[in-house]
């Protein structure tokens, strides 16, 4: 009998990847690990600080779909819950939808790598970057794009990297790269920078009304420990075969022949269309439009389908390229307009008449109606991320419809660049809404775009500030936004102020600066081009300066401050505070006690537990409401207090007296003898029950904290009125004097507890 041959498989062993460990410069450690996971991407790393991990994966195609002439990259920031140890919210219980916070931080990453692909590079990428492990107290957006680009470096995908990413914070005074969250409740800036070695190349954050030299010192900072991770990540991409050797493509045909024959024919008609100064946006391409009809009509039809995909490309290289020559030969921009003259600025308030707050803002082609709505505790904004959890009062959403551009396109979801759009308006006003009991309110702001041509993200700063002071929010100072744009041909260079869509789109820069007469607070800059000195960024921060001042102004020849009270139709906030013992007694079992005031009075009831209170917001329309609501509040949250006075109801008649509730599931015997100065047989003579009743707590037993209460101790003591004095008792009871029938039966009485009073007996004679 044979045997078949025993085949052993030796499991296989842990793969140690490469790894590359730098400090920042507290001494914090940050690693970047690859080889280890994710091996069939084109490049992956790990990226880890303290407990956070995040992984990065790109992969690219191999081949340039037809016909594509632009970098189509794609960039995923996702947060998983098991990370933090969580289970996700809603009924899946499973990763969904990017939040916007995940697309914010996608957004970051993509600005920020975009620019450095070579130009010619068609290939789609994909980039995925994955919270794996989540340290409480490391924000892990810092390290995103550091992460982003290390995979990138480590593959064979063409990048004119590496870059990096930081957080940089002014926490008391000191700059702080990369600080934990604990730290950041102190920081008067907080900016995102993203730079190669060379050059900063994307920024965005908040500052509360800093200076612009700060603004300046802060990047300096950041970029100096930039540099330190972009030669970490070189150093690695070294220790990686796959990385020496980038590969070879080829994505677009040329004909330099024909590139050349364009630009003869159409290059001097663009240039000066932009020389002579048409304000117009429709006018302009439609100009535009024609010159580049013209050229095509002179061509053959075997040449039209020859140089279809060929016409379009070259032709917006030479309109690029007369525009930015005419900019920079006659300082004059493509709208007639001075290098830092801001457009024309109109603005009105309170145009909708049913809305809490509302403002239009329009500056030359760019217009935003903007609407305030106040609400409630109710009203905010849950944030249930992997990391941050908690809870928005301040809420802005920016909306930009097709017909703004006069384009036809279909309605889908909020894209990406609304969202951020919205957010760095947010963060330019956030820091002067009034909190806690200067401001009671949930506030959302919609900035809704009816037109654009540049700069809409900067008209709903403005549009916000009208509509919020137009609410009656007391907001500390107006807020004001500007975009900045930059035209060099690395010999010369112009800081454009105010710019429009086609200098922004044919420009080296966007440059967005928020903020108050006192300071900056809040910024986002995108540079297309290498080479941003530190000149050239104060220049452009004082000439933003001076065209923020402008707008304000402007602004304020609409409304200056904020109206002294909120428009009639919006429902007031009156807020109190309970001990948090009392918590529950408001809301009663089942919510039946809360449920029943808000019924009664038609308000609105919030209750918030913070520290040893219960912070209780009630929400009303008219003052009557309001009162009696708080009065009902007191009354559950009151401890009887002997000599207190008390209305109270009749609960309960028995023959010794009556038990009134003076505060709720708090009731007190008024005795019989308590009711009146006069002498009562029966209860039911005075009182019934659901009669209200006006009392004194004149006892609390100290064994059995029972209450007694007095009504005649409110009324006038009758004239003439003799306090009966208690007769000593004799051990005989047939012992009693000539009135022993009628003390038998008050013996009787005071036996039982039912001391009925002193007698009326008139004026004495």
């Amino acid at each position: 009998m044979s045997s078949l041959p025993l085949l052993i498989y030796e499991r296989d062993k842990p793969m140690n990847g490469i790894t590359k460990t730098f400090t920042l410069a507290d001494g914090r450690e940050i690693s970047i690990e690859t080889g280890k996971l994710a091996k069939q991407a084109d490049g992956a790393v790990v990226v880890r600080m303290g407990d956070t991990m995040l992984l990065a994966t790109v992969v690219a195609m191999t081949e340039a779909r037809e016909n594509v002439d632009f970098m189509p990259l794609s960039v995923e920031y996702r947060e998983k819950y098991a990370a933090a140890g969580r289970f996700p919210g809603g009924f899946f219980k499973r990763e969904a939808r990017p939040s916007d916070h995940e697309i914010l931080i996608s957004r970051l990453i993509d600005r920020a790598l975009r620019p450095l692909f070579p130009s010619d590079f068609h290939a789609e990428v994909q980039m995925i970057v994955t919270l794996i492990s989540a340290d409480k107290n490391v924000l892990p957006d810092a390290l995103a794009c550091l992460a982003a680009s290390a995979a990138l470096a480590v593959s064979d995908i063409p990048f004119n990297g590496p870059i990096s990413e930081v957080r940089i914070a002014r926490i008391n005074g000191k700059f702080v790269v990369n600080p934990n969250i604990d730290a950041m409740t102190e920081a008067d800036i907080d900016m995102m920078v993203a730079a190669s070695l060379e050059n900063i190349l994307m920024v965005e954050g908040e500052m509360k009304e800093v200076s612009e030299d700060d603004m300046v010192e802060a990047l300096h900072i950041a970029h100096e420990a930039i540099k330190d991770q972009c030669v970490a990540q070189l150093e690695l991409a070294g220790m990686v075969e796959k990385s020496k050797v980038k590969r070879t493509y080829c994505h677009e045909s040329n004909n330099s022949e024909f590139k050349e024959r364009i630009k003869t024919a159409t290059y001097q008609q663009v240039y000066d269309m932009a020389s002579s100064g048409i304000a117009n946006k429709l006018e302009r391409k439609t100009i535009i439009e024609s010159i580049r009809d013209g050229f095509v009509l002179t061509l053959s039809d075997e040449e039209k389908e020859i140089y279809k995909n060929l016409i379009g490309r070259y032709y917006h290289e030479v309109e690029k390229e007369a525009i930015r020559n005419a900019t920079l030969d006659n300082h004059k921009r493509v709208d007639g307009r001075r290098l830092d003259e801001i457009r024309p600025i109109w603005s009105e308030v309170d145009y909708l008449p049913a809305a809490h707050g509302s403002a239009i803002f329009t500056r030359g082609e760019t217009q935003s109606l903007t609407t305030v709505t106040l609400g409630t505790k109710l009203d905010q904004q849950s944030i249930d991320g992997a990391i941050i959890e908690g809870k928005s009062s301040f809420l802005l959403h920016y909306n930009f419809p097709s017909f703004a551009t006069g384009e036809v396109k279909p309605i889908r979801s909020t894209g990406r660049r609304e969202i951020g759009h919205g957010n760095l308006a947010m963060r330019a006003l956030k820091n002067m809404i009034p909190q806690g009991p200067d401001n009671l309110y949930t506030i959302r702001i919609v900035s809704d775009i009816l037109e654009s041509n540049g700069s809409s993200s900067m008209a709903t700063v403005c549009a916000g500030t009208l509509a919020l002071m137009d609410a009656g929010i007391k907001i500390t100072k107006p807020v004001s936004g500007i975009a900045m744009g930059l035209i060099t041909d690395n010999k010369r260079y112009v800081v454009l102020s105010d710019i429009l869509g086609d200098e922004d789109h044919l420009g080296d820069m966007d440059f967005k600066v928020c903020g108050t007469r006192d300071g900056i607070t809040a910024c986002q800059m995108d540079i297309k081009v290498d080479g941003l000195s530190h000149e050239i960024l104060k220049e452009a921060l004082s000439q933003a300066r001076r065209g923020r001042m402008h707008i304000l102004a402007e602004m304020e020849k609409t409304i200056s401050e904020p109206r002294p009270d909120f428009k009639p139709f919006v429902p007031r906030i009156f807020q109190m505070k309970v001990p948090k013992e009392f918590i529950g007694a408001v809301i009663g079992p089942g919510g039946k006690v809360i449920q029943e005031m808000q019924r009664e009075t038609g308000t609105t009831i919030v209750i918030e537990e913070v520290g040893d209170y219960g912070i209780i917001d009630i929400v009303a329309d008219n003052m009557e409401a309001r009162d009696k609501v708080i009065e009902k509040i007191k009354r559950i949250a009151s401890v009887a207090e002997v000599g207190g006075i008390y209305k109270g109801k009749v609960k309960n008649i028995q023959s010794f007296g009556a038990f009134i509730e003076i505060l709720p599931n708090q009731d007190g015997l008024l005795h019989i003898s308590e009711i009146d100065w006069k002498r009562l047989e029966r209860v039911e003579d005075v009182l019934k029950v659901g009669d209200e009743v006006e009392v004194k707590l004149i006892e609390v037993d100290p064994k059995t904290n029972k209450l007694k209460l007095s009504r005649k101790a409110l009324l006038p003591k009758p004239e003439g009125y003799v306090e009966r004095k208690a007769e000593p008792r004799s051990d005989a009871r047939n012992d009693r004097g000539p009135d022993h029938g009628h003390d038998r039966g008050h013996d009787r009485d005071r036996d039982r507890g039912h001391d009925r009073g002193g007698d009326f007996r008139g004026p004495r004679r």
